[in-house]
């Protein structure tokens, strides 16, 4: 699952309530899936262009995996594997549960093929379909609430699905288009950047116990947030063209460190498929390779992007509790993948006494590393594995962006991510003291 958000961990009980509700989320979460493959071509399920991103045949063998491996093998006796060696070959990272095949090697998996991995679906699919018709007294709650768990994974899936899909067509100097159909941004300015106030106190952050949650978010618990000001929507396009211009890649007075290092090293001098055509800047999107648009939020920026863009802006990147203090109570309305745009829109409320963009468009950086919440304790067993080993060296993103499954995200939601990294849906908002 790359680095999205605390992979399979819940610490709820299941929320849907009937057996008939449960299998149809099932089938709508694993449609969905399908779905964002139906553009590509075979070639396409194949490649993987960089360690970090796995080929799309592998995403949709490994969240079926999921389902085989935690619920049909332990509770469904009559279930038979429809090849043993995918319990190897699909597995991502749990070492509990046995050794996973090499992240960095999933490209070279020419078999099974496509269609197989498709009929690999079917084959569980219908025995999901036929455990969950008739649930076994004994074992009811956890089946359902590892099935809700299943169906979280596969919907972080299906966004890195498409982070994935972008980055592979983008290797291609022909910029393949993955869709022709998507649904372009109004054409409209962006708002005004204004500034909203909070004042200091004792607040509390984390889930607070009511529907499905990972256990990266918990518990809730009090944290003490001086008072700041959190800016009114996201950093546009146009305003980090203006960073680029005043040489910002090139001022060491702006970044960390380890960030200026990396500049050098990787040669950046812009956001992640940008491209200079006749001294106008493009960007390669799922659409195919268009003009920036400067009133749309900026995307594909790592941790030391952002943070050099707050430095030379005056400003800082909020917290991830001042960013949830003020996310707390609003209406998780946003540009995700339902809205059909795949790509962050222009911010055209003109003014409101709420932040905008809050959720969908980009996830948001924080200035807050990616550690455990006091009191935080990961599941047992294999399903508690992927967290809080990976607890060190990332940081934290807020929001959900434009392919994120509406329905999945919420204000205490933890995404994270190496500071380096850029190919996910990634932007910034700005902070700072009152």
């Amino acid at each position: 699952m790359s680095h999205l958000a605390c992979e399979m961990n819940s610490v709820d009980a299941f929320a849907l309530d009937t057996t008939d509700g449960l299998i149809e989320r099932f089938k709508q979460v694993r449609a969905a899936t399908e779905k964002l493959c139906a553009p590509l071509q075979t070639e396409d399920y194949l490649i993987q262009s960089m360690p970090d991103v796995s080929p799309p045949k592998w995403h949709l063998a490994h969240v079926t995996w999921f389902f085989e491996a935690f619920i049909l093998k332990p509770f469904m006796p009559s279930y038979k594997a429809l090849d043993p060696a995918y319990d190897y070959l699909f597995n991502s990272y749990y070492e509990t549960h046995g050794t996973p095949f090499p992240r960095a090697k999933r490209g070279l998996i020419s078999r099974p093929t496509v269609a197989e991995v498709y009929a690999f679906r079917q084959w569980v699919d219908q025995a999901m379909v036929g455990l969950l018709s008739d649930l076994p007294k004994q074992h009811s709650a956890e089946i359902a609430r590892r099935t809700e768990l299943g169906l979280h994974h596969e919907q972080q899936h299906q966004e890195l699905l498409l982070m994935d899909i972008k980055h592979i067509l983008a290797q291609n100097p022909l910029h393949p288009v993955y869709r022709q159909d998507l649904k372009p941004g109004a054409s409209t300015e962006s708002a005004p950047l204004k500034w909203h106030a909070y004042p200091s106190g004792v607040r509390h952050m984390g889930h607070s116990g009511n529907g499905f949650a990972f256990d990266c978010e918990t518990p809730r618990h009090r944290v003490f947030v001086d008072e700041f000001q959190l800016a009114s929507r996201l950093v546009t396009n146009g305003e980090y063209i203006a960073f680029i211009e005043d040489n910002g890649y090139s001022r060491s007075e702006l970044w960390l460190s380890d960030g200026f290092s990396q500049v050098r090293q990787a040669g950046w001098q812009a956001p992640l498929y940008w491209e200079n055509v006749n001294g106008r800047w493009h960007s390669m999107g799922l659409g195919g390779l268009q003009p920036v648009d400067e009133h749309a939020p900026v995307c594909h920026i790592s941790f030391y992007e952002a943070d050099a863009y707050a430095t030379w802006a005056g400003a800082r990147l909020p917290t991830e509790a001042e960013w949830e203090v003020a996310a707390a109570g609003l209406s998780h309305v946003g540009n995700f993948v339902e809205q059909d745009h795949l790509a962050p829109v222009a911010c055209s409320v003109q003014a409101s006494e709420q932040p905008q963009q809050m959720f969908g468009d980009v996830w948001e950086w924080t200035g807050s590393a990616y550690r455990p919440y006091p009191g935080f304790k990961p599941l047992d067993g294999s399903l508690g594995e992927y967290n809080g080993k990976f607890m060190s060296g990332q940081m934290v993103l807020r929001g959900g962006c434009c392919a994120t499954p509406a329905d999945h995200i919420r204000a205490t939601y933890r995404n994270f991510f190496y500071p380096t990294m850029r190919w996910q849906f990634a932007g910034l908002r700005l902070a700072k003291e009152i």
